[in-house]
């Protein structure tokens, strides 16, 4: 057991977790404010890049590196929210209706 190491689980499970986050953040800020806070989302993923590029710790480097890619990704998932809800695959808010109306 002293020659194993457990640093890739540790960002294999991190990474998942990461990713299974974003899915409903994802879904509730279309919800609730549209895509119109897509910048925030790519500052912070930015923000996460650089943070890991200034961590000496691997596992920590590599999390904060998933996250500002998570963020970055988010962007485009935002938006592709949008059109799931022009397709009716997921609710539409009622109070920004005039924003699903082509």
């Amino acid at each position: 057991m002293e020659n194993v190491h457990f640093t890739g689980l540790s960002i294999a499970i991190s990474t998942f977790l990461v990713i299974g986050l974003f899915h409903p953040i994802v879904i509730k800020v279309e919800y609730y404010f549209g895509v119109r806070l897509w910048w925030i989302f790519l500052l912070a993923g930015i923000a996460f890049i650089v943070g890991s590029m200034l961590m000496a710790n691997v596992i920590a480097s590599s999390i904060l590196g998933v996250l500002g890619a998570s963020c970055l990704w988010s962007i485009g998932e935002l938006f592709e929210q949008k059109q799931r809800v022009k397709k009716g695959w997921f609710p539409m808010n009622p109070k920004r209706k005039e924003e699903y109306e082509d």
